[in-house]
Parts: structure tokens; C-alpha cells; sequence
């Protein structure tokens, strides 16, 4: 059995922790208060901008897009987002496995056609660590997002796929949906997907159940050709931020949850060592009395 003063020292050490813990899910909670209010406002918008999109480019219209034209996949990109630190658990862990899931399908197309833009400095690490050079990212769209820095990896990807560069462009990123529930998302992000799917969080008018599709009965104004060449880079750069926004929201999520579990555990081990520390207390006593009654009775 450890010494009374082993098991003092090692209840000091896990109250330590339990500050640490305790103050980094306080943090966490704080960012994550902020970070829900930010993508909570922003998700409609987005929602409603892609169904504009989607639908508009569905219309029978003289002018066509080159995001929206499918074509055999020689070379691929693909967007994973992460966190620069860690202790959220099994946040980044599942990116990974995402990414290396993903990086597998298009193993037959060789290494040098699967570009890989890590967003974070745990997917960062993980990705050199698989022996290929990751392509160059903003170092705080991770735990700092801006619109800006979005919309340059977004026109970044946008320039690859129309000069026939890259393929397909994908994203992987956790989407939050509440506190104790982040849904990690496999998106193709280029070519942009024209099939309008009604989304279970918006209230679908009689049009959409009836027929699952909007009539695209459009009034554009000047042309089609300048309202395409405006819509698309916002509704594109608008997601690639979304995804960011999401993501950073997931982490603190993931990160509260975390920090709280591990609070939990470090008072968990603390009475279970405070009782072992009475009970050696109370032995090593006993033990004290019994030698000072045996001691009076020689």
C-alpha cells in the first residue's frame, strides 16, 4: 500500500489537473457561446444562397457554367479541417480517418494527383506524417476564420477546376449540431451538385413536397451571364467559410465536452483517494495505539 504521503502528493497533483481542466472547459464554453451565435445566423443564409444557386442553374438557361460540368477524375483535391491544438477528444482523430479514408479511394490515381489542403495544424501534422506535401493553407482559418481568407482558398479552388488542374474538389469538416452531437461531413465542394435536396431543418412549401423542385421561373437582371459570373464565387467562398465556422464551432464543442469529462474524472479519483488516504490514516493510528497499549503492559 502507497504511503500517506504518496497519496497526499498524488491528490495535490490531480486537484492541479482538475484546475486546469476545469478552467480550459470554462474557455472552451465561452468560445463556443460565441462560435454557436456566429454559425447559428450563418447557416440560414447559406441554405437559402445555395438553394438560390441550385435552382438557378437547373433553369433552362442559355448559359453555362464550368462548375457545374462533370468530368472524368484524374486529379483530385481535398479540403480537411481541423484544430491547431488538441485535448477535444476525438475531434481530430476522426478527421483523419476520414481523410486517409478518402485519400485510399483515390489511391489508384497516384500520390502526386491527390492535392491536399489541410485547415488546422493536426490535420497539417498527419498529412506530412502519410509522406505527401501539403498544399498551402492560411495558418488561422482554423481557430480564427474570416471571411477573406476563406474566399482565397475559395478562388484558389475555383481557378484549379476551371483550368482543368484538379477534378474534383471535396471537404471534409464536422458540422455542429448541438453540444454533444458534431456530425463530421464528406461534401463534394467542385463540381457544384444541381440535385435540390428540400433540407429537414427548413419547412418545405407545398411546391417542393409535391414536385421536390422549384419551378425556375426567373426575371435576371442584366443578363444571365454577368448574375452567374457574380453568384457562384459568393455562394462557393460563402461555403468554404461556412465549413471553416463550422468546424471551429465543433471544436469548442468537442472541447467542452472533453474538459468536462476529464474534470469529472479528476473528482472521481480525488474521493477515491482521500478515502484511500483516511483509511491509511486510520491504519497507521490504530497501528500507533496498539504498540503504546502493548508497550504499557510489559
Amino acid at each position: 500500500m502507497a504511503s500517506l504521503k504518496e497519496v497526499k502528493t498524488r491528490i495535490n497533483s490531480v486537484k492541479s489537473t482538475r484546475k486546469i481542466t476545469s478552467a480550459m472547459k470554462m474557455v472552451a464554453s465561452a468560445k463556443l457561446h460565441k462560435a454557436q451565435g456566429a454559425i447559428e445566423n450563418m447557416l440560414p443564409y447559406q441554405r437559402k444562397l445555395n438553394k438560390i444557386l441550385t435552382n438557378f442553374l437547373s433553369a433552362d438557361l442559355p448559359v453555362e457554367s464550368p462548375y457545374v460540368k462533370e468530368r472524368e477524375v484524374k486529379r483530385v483535391a481535398i479540403v480537411a479541417f481541423s484544430s491547431n491544438t488538441s485535448l477535444c477528444g476525438a475531434f481530430n482523430a476522426n478527421v483523419i480517418k476520414m481523410l486517409l479514408q478518402t485519400v485510399g479511394e483515390y489511391r489508384t490515381l497516384g500520390q502526386d494527383n491527390i492535392l491536399i489542403f489541410p485547415v488546422g495544424k493536426k490535420v497539417d501534422e498527419a498529412v506530412k506524417r502519410m509522406g505527401v506535401q501539403p498544399q498551402e493553407t492560411s495558418p488561422t482559418l482554423s481557430d480564427k476564420p474570416t471571411y477573406q481568407e476563406a474566399a482565397d482558398l475559395a478562388h484558389h479552388l475555383m481557378e484549379m477546376y476551371v483550368s482543368g488542374e484538379v477534378d474534383r474538389v471535396e471537404i471534409i469538416y464536422h458540422h455542429f449540431k448541438s453540444m454533444g452531437l458534431q456530425i463530421l461531413l464528406r461534401e463534394t465542394y467542385l463540381p457544384i451538385d444541381l440535385t435540390h435536396v428540400i433540407n429537414e431543418e427548413e419547412e418545405p412549401n407545398k411546391e417542393e413536397v409535391e414536385g421536390h423542385e422549384i419551378a425556375n421561373d426567373y426575371i435576371i437582371e442584366p443578363n444571365a451571364e454577368e448574375l452567374i459570373a457574380n453568384l457562384i464565387p459568393t455562394v462557393l467562398s460563402q461555403k468554404l467559410f461556412t465549413a471553416a465556422v463550422d468546424s471551429n464551432t465543433s471544436e469548442h464543442a468537442a472541447r467542452t465536452l472533453a474538459m468536462q469529462v476529464a474534470t469529472d474524472n479528476a473528482n472521481e479519483l480525488i474521493q477515491d483517494l482521500t478515502k484511500q488516504y483516511n483509511k491509511s490514516r486510520q491504519q497507521a493510528i490504530t497501528n500507533e495505539l496498539l504498540d503504546i497499549v502493548g508497550g504499557s503492559m510489559k
